[in-house]
């Protein structure tokens, strides 16, 4: 029976390691990290070479010189991850997930507890042999259909898509990013701690069904009860937004200097803030018209604006204000002419950082930008100029024919499944056989995972699963250059001691305490730093503190490893700690309060239920 970690430091003698000046160092790289990734000054990628470059400067003190400050390119973590996330592509390519997805959801109808049901059970297994990022990304109009079909609030189930997607990368070694990089971590402690080895397939399956199991009954019997429906039934965007108070109709009157004129042209006489979302022209209606599209006299011009604007255009020569609520029944028909939809600003999209300039956004994506919710806000007025971050909502309107060409770009989410999806349905056996192959190859160890899935990469190019121009639109290169800016910072914290320090302070304040309830103190304690920072980067921030402790203490440090890598993959409490988090926020029109509402419960149950299934299964 495991001791307390007081009865074994009574036992033992535990040495307080040195707190160097290499360590000190290194603790401020940490925390400079820390500051970077909390208050998001910095792109996750600049961020993640920031600290790179930092750790190099700094080698006398960090003992990270230039081979060691890029290895972290060149790790097998980094490179399975990458390939996983181009096999997710091959597979999302075909249309599997968005068919899995429909068919479990064609028996809900307006139960929302059937609902909550086909969502849990269509993410979560999947989830645990795909990515979790894109097959969120890939279920987010499909389950907003289901809702809006079933005359129930998105907003009921758009955060349990996203937690079902996090439990069900508990499932297996390849289920989320953060598996595989445990995975390294754990694999190069080994040296120090021999109980620690690079997991296996399948090591913690066991563990992650029970997991899966019972945040799913919790997210079908309670936690929708804890959700407010933010977005009403059946909801018009247009309501939802406010746009009738933003657009108006303007007609070009006889002898207007924008006779002969361009959208672009226009645009300049009219004003900087002023977009032409629309053109009528004899009863033919141009959606987000191109900025060469010539304008006529007669014309009626659909604009979006914000409210002093729309006032001064009374005052512009050459149009003559028609109304504003014409405006918004122009937009909301006919429904042939034009969709209204969501686009969700995904994870590596080039728009991230960039401030929305309205005209060149309709320009590249065909698509009329109506409304703006930014961080889950709404935009009530000016949006031009407003920059752009993951998980910010743009409501846009779009011809019918393009929806299904913006369905397809990997720097938008869709939050309307396209009229006419064109996917390679004829591909999904073979793309199913290829991750299957991949799976069974590392289950049974013939080869490692890192070789099994660049063999499945290659597999799928050479089938015509997927295209060779389509492997980098595939990877998200943030978290990429995010595994390669913290592998580096893990192994100086390991290197110059300060892991070991850190241990020893765990080891003296949870003295008193159980075995158990110290690894109950991990868990908790990486779940609320993951809500602050990349889940990837608490792992590697906090495996080597875990082990260390874990073996101060006389317990198992593979027990403690698991429980971090667990929590660092289940973060319920806000949408920035886990980047499938922010895709349903704007979607769900949720507040930063309603994760913690339904998440904390969730988070603690799900504490103990992985700490005392570690406790049976591996021991202490």
């Amino acid at each position: 029976m495991p001791m307390s970690a007081c009865d074994f430091i009574a036992q033992t003698t535990v040495s307080q390691p040195d707190l160097t000046t290499d360590a000190l160092v290194v603790f401020g790289v940490v925390g400079l990290a820390l500051v970077l990734f909390l208050t998001e000054r910095l792109p996750i990628d600049v961020t993640a070479i920031l600290l790179i470059v930092s750790l190099v400067v700094l080698e006398p003190w960090t003992g990270v010189d230039p081979a060691t400050g890029i290895s972290g390119f060149a790790n097998e973590a980094t490179i399975t991850v990458l390939a996983m996330l181009i096999l997710s592509g091959g597979i999302s390519r075909t249309g599997l997930v968005q068919e899995l997805g429909r068919r479990m959801a064609g028996f809900a109808g307006d139960s929302l507890r059937r609902q909550l049901f086909a969502t849990v059970a269509a993410t979560g297994p999947v989830s645990g042999f795909l990515n979790n990022t894109p097959v969120v990304a890939l279920l987010v109009p499909v389950v907003t259909d289901v809702a809006n079909r079933g005359n129930t609030s998105p907003s009921k189930l758009l955060i349990p898509l996203s937690y079902a997607s996090q439990m069900g990368g508990m499932l297996t070694l390849i289920g989320t990013s953060t598996n595989i990089l445990a995975s390294d971590v754990s694999a190069r402690l080994g040296s120090q701690y021999p109980e620690l080895h690079r997991f296996s397939m399948f090591e913690f399956t066991k563990l992650g069904v029970i997991v899966v199991l019972v945040g799913s009954l919790y997210l079908i019997f309670v936690g929708h009860r804890l959700l407010p429906e933010r977005v009403p039934p059946r909801a018009d965007y247009l309501e939802e937004y406010d746009v009738e108070d933003y657009v108006a109709d303007v007609a070009v009157v006889p002898g207007s200097p924008l006779v002969g004129q361009t959208v672009r042209e226009a645009t300049a006489i009219l004003g900087s803030d002023v977009d032409i979302v629309q053109v009528v022209h004899d009863e033919a209606r141009s959606v987000a018209p191109r900025q060469a599209t010539q304008l006529a006299e007669g014309d009626v011009l659909v604009v979006r604006t914000d409210r002093d604007a729309i006032a001064t255009l009374e005052g512009v020569e050459g149009v003559e204000p028609v109304g504003r609520a014409t405006a918004v029944d122009d937009l909301a028909a006919p429904a042939e002419a034009g969709i209204i939809t969501e686009l969700v600003v995904s994870l590596d999209s080039r728009l991230v950082g960039e401030r929305l300039d309205p005209e060149a956004f309709r320009e590249e994506f065909n698509a009329a930008v109506l409304g703006l919710r930014h961080h889950g806000d709404l935009v009530a007025d000016r949006i031009v100029g407003t920059r752009l971050d993951v998980g910010d909502t743009l409501l846009v309107q779009v011809p019918p024919d393009t929806l299904d060409r913006l369905a397809r770009r990997d720097d938008v989410i869709v939050a309307r499944e396209p009229p006419r999806p064109e996917y390679r349905a004829d591909k999904a056996p073979i793309a199913v056989a290829i991750m299957i192959g991949v799976v069974a190859v590392a289950a049974l160890e013939l080869y490692p995972i890192l070789i099994a899935a660049l063999a499945g990469v290659v597999a799928m190019v050479v089938t015509g699963v997927l295209e060779p121009n389509e492997l980098y639109d595939a990877v998200e290169w943030d978290i990429i250059f995010l595994l390669a800016g913290v592998i580096p910072l893990g192994i100086a914290l390991e290197k110059t001691g300060g892991a070991a320090y850190l241990a020893w302070l765990v080891v003296q304040s949870a003295g008193f305490l159980p075995t158990i309830v110290v690894l109950w103190l991990f868990y908790v304690l990486t779940g609320l730093l993951t809500e602050v920072i990349s889940n990837n980067a608490s792992v590697v921030l906090l495996l080597p503190v875990a082990a260390a402790a874990a073996t101060g203490i006389g317990a198992n440090p593979f027990a403690f490893v698991l429980a971090v890598t667990f929590a660092a993959s289940t973060a319920f409490l806000g949408p920035i700690g886990y980047q499938t988090n922010l895709f349903v926020y704007g979607p769900g029109g949720y507040r930063f309060s309603d994760y913690a509402r339904i998440g904390a419960p969730l988070q603690l149950v799900l504490s103990i239920v992985t700490v005392l299934g570690i406790a049976v299964f591996w021991g202490l």
